[in-house]
């Protein structure tokens, strides 16, 4: 069976069913017997990595795997060198110390989604683009580590999962990797 990226859009749960009606991944999914390899949140949007194979999704999901998810934060604030040495030194949450590989102000990702609804734009607070790479995911990390340092997060894109990423693949579409090739990805860039 294939691996299947997945542009999962905002306000999707990572789950193919819901009792409240919301959105899930089955309004954008047809195959069967295919699970998330990790989750995003119901407000975050992005790479979600969908598989049948027992193997690899727990290669990519486990946090001991230490695979790279790199994210796209919109921040309110201007960040300080500090507050982003900070995200990198690690900060403090309710569930132990969190710490990113790499945090870094960026440019706005081109070519970027409208998302809808939009961000509400605040005539006297800045905002800017960071990107934050983990190698680890916890819930709503992301968005708990830049609230840590002052920088609450507005909007969070996952842009890629180690070697996979959103490339031009826009949301509510998904992108479909044979099962050989995928973990040849994968071992490609363990080494």
């Amino acid at each position: 069976m294939p691996l299947i990226l997945l542009n999962k859009p905002y306000r999707v749960l990572s789950q193919f069913r819901d009792r409240d009606g919301r959105q899930t991944l089955a309004d954008f999914v047809r195959q069967k017997n295919v699970y998330p390899a990790g989750r995003l949140d119901f407000e975050s949007e992005g790479l979600l990595l969908l598989t049948d194979d027992g193997r690899l999704q727990a290669r990519v999901s486990q946090p001991k795997s230490r695979i790279t998810k790199t994210y796209w934060a919109q921040v309110e604030g201007d960040p300080t060198q500090t507050q982003l040495a900070q995200l990198q030194s690690g900060v403090s949450l309710r569930d132990g110390p969190a710490a990113a590989r790499s945090a870094e102000r960026i440019d706005a990702p081109a070519d970027l989604w409208e998302r809808d609804p939009p961000i509400r734009h605040r005539v006297k607070v800045a905002d800017c683009w960071i990107e934050v790479v983990l190698a680890e995911g916890r819930n709503r990390q992301v968005r708990r580590m830049t609230a840590a340092v002052g920088l609450p997060t507005l909007r969070l894109i996952r842009c890629s999962v180690g070697p996979w990423s959103l490339d031009e693949l826009q949301p509510g579409k998904i992108r479909v990797i044979e099962n050989s090739e995928a973990w040849a990805q994968l071992r490609s860039t363990a080494s």
